[in-house]
C-alpha cells in the first residue's frame, strides 16, 4: 500500500501541472509501472487535447510490457465520448494488468461507468488511494458537478482597522493597501481560476482590469453586475484583453468581448450568476469586491474559501470589509502583510 501512496502522490504532482490550463475538465495525472519501476508518466495538459492516460501510455517505449503493468490514475478513467475517446476503452485496448484510482469521477457521465467498464473487462482495479487529497486537488471540479455552481473563492484585503477602501476622492496609490508581492499573488490566483466578478461601485472606484499581468497565465472570463449600466464602455473592465459578461437590468445587444446578460434584480440576483455560470461550465470564479457584493455571497453561504489580505495600513474612515464568522483555516505572512484563508 506504501507503493500506491508513492505513485499516487506521483499522480498529483502531475496532475497540479493543469491548473489554469484544463477547466472545466478535472486536473488528472497518470502513472504507470512495471516491476516497480516507473515507465510512463503524462498529465491533462490543455482542454481539448489528450487526456493523462493517452499521455502516458504514449510515452511508454515498450508497449508490450503495459499487459504486466500498473496504471496510476488520480481521477477515474472516463468512459464517454467528449472532446477525445474514453481512457478507459485505450487501458482496455492495451490489456493492462492493474488499474489504481484515487477517487470516482462524479460527473454524470463518468460516475463509475469507467471503473466499471475496466473490471469487466478482466482488469484489476484498486480505488480510494489518497483520495482525500485527490479530491482537494479538484475541488472545483467536484464543487461544480455535486453543487451545480462554480468553486466560489472570495478575495479581498483590508486595513488594521479593517476597511476596504478609503471614500473618494482619492488616487489608486492611496487607496493601495497591500505591498506589491501580495499583488503579483492575486495575480496569480487570476490566471488559476475562470473567472473573476465584482460590482458597480469597484468598477466605478477602482476601474480594474480584472487581467493577469504580473505573471504568465490565461486572463480570467470578468463578470461585472452594473444593473443600470453605470460603468462606461471606456472603463478597463471592457479592454479587449478578456470576454466580459455583464449581468443588468437592461436589455443591451452583447458585442465584440463584451455580453449583455439581463436579470431580474428583484429576485435572488447571486443564484441567477451562478446558474448562468453553471450552463456555461465555469467551474471557478474569485469575487473580488465590492464590499457590498462580497457580503451577498457570504450572507447566502454560497462561498467555498476566502483569501483575506490584511495590509499594514489604517484608513481610520471608509468603506467597511465585510465580515465573515469563520475561523481561519490558514495564516501566512507575505512580508508586512496577513493572509488568512478561510475555508467552509
Amino acid at each position: 500500500m506504501n507503493e500506491f501512496n508513492q505513485h499516487m502522490r506521483r499522480c498529483l504532482q502531475l496532475a497540479l501541472k493543469g491548473l489554469g490550463h484544463v477547466a472545466p475538465n478535472p486536473m488528472v495525472g497518470c502513472v504507470i509501472v512495471h516491476n516497480n519501476v516507473i515507465i510512463g508518466e503524462g498529465y491533462h495538459q490543455k482542454y481539448g487535447e489528450a487526456h493523462a492516460e493517452v499521455n502516458a501510455i504514449a510515452s511508454v517505449i515498450n508497449k508490450e510490457v503495459l499487459t504486466e503493468s500498473t496504471v496510476y490514475v488520480n481521477l477515474e478513467p472516463c468512459s464517454h465520448h467528449g472532446k477525445t475517446p474514453p481512457c478507459s476503452d485505450l487501458l482496455i485496448a492495451h490489456k493492462v494488468k492493474r488499474v489504481v484510482v484515487a477517487c470516482l469521477d462524479t460527473n454524470p457521465l463518468v460516475a463509475g461507468k469507467g471503473i466499471a467498464k475496466l473490471r469487466n473487462a478482466g482488469i484489476e482495479v484498486f480505488t480510494g488511494i489518497l483520495e482525500k487529497e485527490a479530491r482537494e486537488l479538484n475541488k472545483r471540479f467536484f464543487t461544480y458537478h455535486e453543487k451545480k455552481r462554480p468553486y466560489i473563492i472570495l478575495k479581498w484585503a483590508q486595513t488594521k482597522d479593517n476597511f476596504i477602501s478609503k471614500l473618494p476622492p482619492f488616487t489608486k496609490e492611496e487607496n493601495w493597501i497591500t505591498n506589491n508581492e501580495s499583488k503579483k499573488i492575486v495575480h496569480t490566483w487570476r490566471a488559476q481560476e475562470q473567472a473573476i466578478l465584482v460590482g458597480t461601485n469597484t468598477a466605478l472606484l477602482d476601474n480594474p482590469a480584472l487581467t493577469v499581468r504580473l505573471t504568465e497565465g490565461k486572463n480570467p472570463l470578468r463578470i461585472l453586475i452594473d444593473k443600470e449600466l453605470k460603468v462606461l464602455i471606456t472603463n478597463s473592465i471592457f479592454s479587449e484583453a478578456a470576454e466580459t459578461i455583464v449581468f443588468t437590468e437592461k436589455n443591451r445587444l452583447s458585442k465584440n468581448n463584451i455580453i449583455y446578460h439581463q436579470i431580474d434584480f428583484t429576485k435572488d440576483i447571486v443564484s441567477q450568476i451562478l446558474n448562468y455560470l453553471y450552463d456555461k461550465k465555469i467551474t471557478s470564479i474569485i469575487i473580488e469586491g465590492g464590499a457590498h457584493t462580497l457580503q451577498s455571497f457570504i450572507n447566502k453561504d454560497l462561498w467555498d474559501e476566502a483569501r483575506i489580505f490584511t495590509g499594514n495600513k489604517y484608513f481610520q474612515s471608509g468603506i467597511k470589509a465585510p465580515i465573515i464568522n469563520k475561523n481561519k483555516s490558514n495564516v501566512q505572512m507575505i512580508g508586512d502583510d496577513e493572509l488568512a484563508i478561510f475555508t467552509q
